[in-house]
């Protein structure tokens, strides 16, 4: 990738994944174009661990004209994976117990590629499993609160981590705007 492909990957990654590179969420999805932005170059940056050992990057094909980036950080997510109630829900989405965190993102790939949207992928995008499930329950429908996702459940924790995730778009989107490396602020 070139040094101006490289900082377009950047800004967008940063204004869609700030919290996951910085360690405050386990997963961030971003939905870039394949004709603005050099996707597998972009990729290759992360698995290289260009941004660090703890984020990882999936890409899923969902149509010609943009591809699914699920940018995630392994130890978070091996958190949340774990986390009271979460694996005896993603049984009920046809994941295995046994699932370790690679086997759970195949099995999360496979079920974006597919036309039915997999909800439970608000789990490994760091929302409570009590809104990923009343999401799920009411259809989209009669939440409590909007943000980053639907709350069915703690509205006041919910507006903590709405803001917190925000304060870190701003400081990570900041921090390339006065011209330091994305790599320089994540590591």
């Amino acid at each position: 990738m070139s040094v101006d492909e490289t900082r377009r990957f950047e800004k967008i990654l940063a204004f869609h994944a700030a919290p996951t590179l910085l360690g405050e969420k386990c997963g961030s999805l971003l939905t870039p174009s394949v004709r603005e932005y050099d996707l597998a170059g972009g990729a290759a940056m992360i698995e290289q661990k260009h941004y660090g050992s703890e984020i990882g990057v999936r890409t899923v094909s969902r149509c010609a004209e943009r591809k699914l980036l699920y940018v995630y950080h392994r130890r978070l997510l091996a958190e949340a994976l774990e986390a009271e109630g979460v694996r005896d829900f993603l049984a009920e989405q046809g994941y295995l117990r046994s699932y370790g965190i690679e086997e759970c993102l195949d099995r999360l790939c496979a079920r974006l590629s597919q036309s039915e949207f997999p909800h439970e992928i608000g789990i490994f995008l760091g929302y409570p499993l009590e809104d990923v499930k009343g999401f799920i329950r009411n259809c989209g429908q009669r939440c409590k609160l909007c943000g980053v996702w639907k709350v069915y459940g703690d509205v006041e924790r919910a507006k903590e981590l709405f803001e917190r995730y925000e304060q870190c778009r701003i400081r990570l989107c900041g921090e390339l705007a006065s011209g330091k490396e994305l790599c320089a602020c994540v590591a």
